[in-house]
């Protein structure tokens, strides 16, 4: 009895359930055939117009550079038919691409007027770091597509190498600018000092340098054979020398102040035997100072082997002092007029002015004189030999006849009386001959006034 009623109640449950699975089915296919009915193919089923790119583009883009693929595509829209709207989808050499470090979309749907139409725009932005980032990148929408294909820059190695030979040509031009001016540096700055240097002129000093050495004998050979003549006999520069004791006390002697006045600059031999003196290795240093108040940066002169082997406390002393002072090595290569020593010392002494050679009264010379006392048109002021070196009255013509009577240069005298006689002596110093003046030469005085015009001639 209970095991029939409980197969009844199972069995109408099963019947139960197996009507209501039935009626599911039986909604679903009605669904179904509904929405089968009412499927716009128009709208759903035409291809997508790409605005953008209109078609396949490629790039050749160097590493290291960004691109924005802008990827847009018009479709029809109906509002009833929303439900078949398609999304634009990207893929990187077949893979689809998420958003990552290196990839980022970005996307924007817009309508017309009438939203008949719509507008999707979808951008990708892609930044090129390596090799792999390279390749074809698919815009895909209904089965349609549009690719984009990066390529490295075929030119990207070779757009180094102009800048390469570029670099290497700057770099060889800047040394040999640098070997030039090793060079050449002091024959520039010469050129330049002479060309547009000033002149210490009109500052009441009567010699170029004071030179201070002492009387040894290597010292005294340096300085009167090789210094004192290279300087004046070839550069016109006035040495005033002295071979005592610069500053034989502890305070400079009023001589040596006037002295040292008197010069533009000031030398100082600094030998062996100039260090050996008392004061050099006694105050060397106070003397230093002092002769920094004497005169303004003075030049040293040492000899190389002596200042290579010396260990005087006065050398270490002026090394550290080489922005007050000047120090210059005599070598042996400084013996030829074109060294570095002897440009380097002309640097450092004052600008010489070069006159033209004139010949001419000293007291006349550069002064333009008008003075009417002088003759019209002297060639010796222009360096011109004398156009007739035979006499001062020019070519004379053949002589026929005796020459002339004596005549005096001297004031006419009067007559005296018979009975006074003159003596012999005074006679012979009254009576000048000039008959012979017209023969006389000349050429080699250039000292002498001439009162005769060339009118009177």
């Amino acid at each position: 009895m209970w095991a029939s009623r409980h197969f009844a109640w199972a069995g109408g449950s099963v019947l139960t359930l197996c009507v209501l699975v039935s009626r599911a089915a039986n909604a679903e296919g009605n669904g179904l055939k509904t929405r089968s009915t009412l499927k716009p193919d128009r709208s759903c089923d035409l291809p997508p117009k790409f605005l953008s790119p209109p078609g396949n583009q490629t790039y050749h883009l160097p590493i290291g550079s960004w691109l924005v693929l802008n990827c847009t595509v018009k479709l029809l829209y109906d509002q009833k038919f929303n439900w078949c709207d398609p999304s634009i989808q990207w893929s990187k050499d077949g893979h689809v691409i998420t958003n990552s470090s290196k990839f980022t979309r970005t996307e924007e749907t817009r309508f017309n007027n009438n939203a008949s139409e719509k507008f999707l725009s979808s951008l990708l932005n892609v930044t090129l770091t390596d090799e792999d980032d390279y390749g074809i990148f698919t815009c895909l929408i209904r089965n349609k597509s549009v690719i984009f294909t990066l390529q490295r820059e075929i030119a990207d190695h070779v757009s180094h190498v102009p800048a390469v030979l570029g670099a290497l040509l700057v770099l060889f031009a800047l040394l040999l600018a640098g070997l030039l001016y090793v060079k050449c540096r002091l024959d520039l700055q010469l050129w330049y000092r002479n060309k547009y240097g000033e002149f210490e002129v009109n500052d009441g000093k009567l010699y170029d340098a004071y030179v201070s050495y002492v009387s040894a004998d290597d010292d005294r050979k340096f300085v009167n054979f090789i210094l004192k003549p290279h300087l004046e006999n070839r550069y016109g520069y006035r040495l005033h020398l002295d071979d005592h004791d610069i500053l034989p006390g502890s305070d400079p002697s009023a001589e040596l102040i006037m002295n040292i006045s008197r010069c533009r600059r000031l030398i100082v031999v600094l030998s062996k035997a100039y260090l050996e003196q008392d004061w050099c290795r006694l105050n060397f240093r106070e003397a230093l100072w002092q002769l920094l108040d004497l005169s303004r940066r003075p030049i040293f002169i040492m000899f190389e082997n002596q200042y290579r082997e010396l260990s005087h406390p006065a050398i270490q002393l002026l090394k550290e002092q080489r922005k007050s002072i000047t120090l210059l090595l005599w070598t042996s290569t400084s013996m030829t007029p074109s060294s570095d020593f002897w440009k380097e010392l002309r640097l450092l002494l004052p600008r010489k002015l070069h006159h033209r050679c004139v010949m001419a009264d000293p007291q006349t010379r550069l002064q333009d004189d008008k003075d009417p006392m002088l003759i019209l048109n002297p060639d010796y002021l222009d360096c011109r030999s004398d156009p007739d070196p035979e006499g001062d009255l020019g070519v004379r013509a053949p002589i026929y006849k005796g020459p002339p009577p004596p005549v005096s240069a001297l004031p006419h005298t009067p007559k005296t009386s018979p009975s006074v006689e003159l003596p012999c002596e005074d006679t012979d110093r009254i009576e000048v001959d000039i008959a012979d003046l017209g023969s006389r030469n000349y050429g080699t005085r250039t000292d002498f006034y001439c009162l005769v015009t060339e009118e009177d001639i």
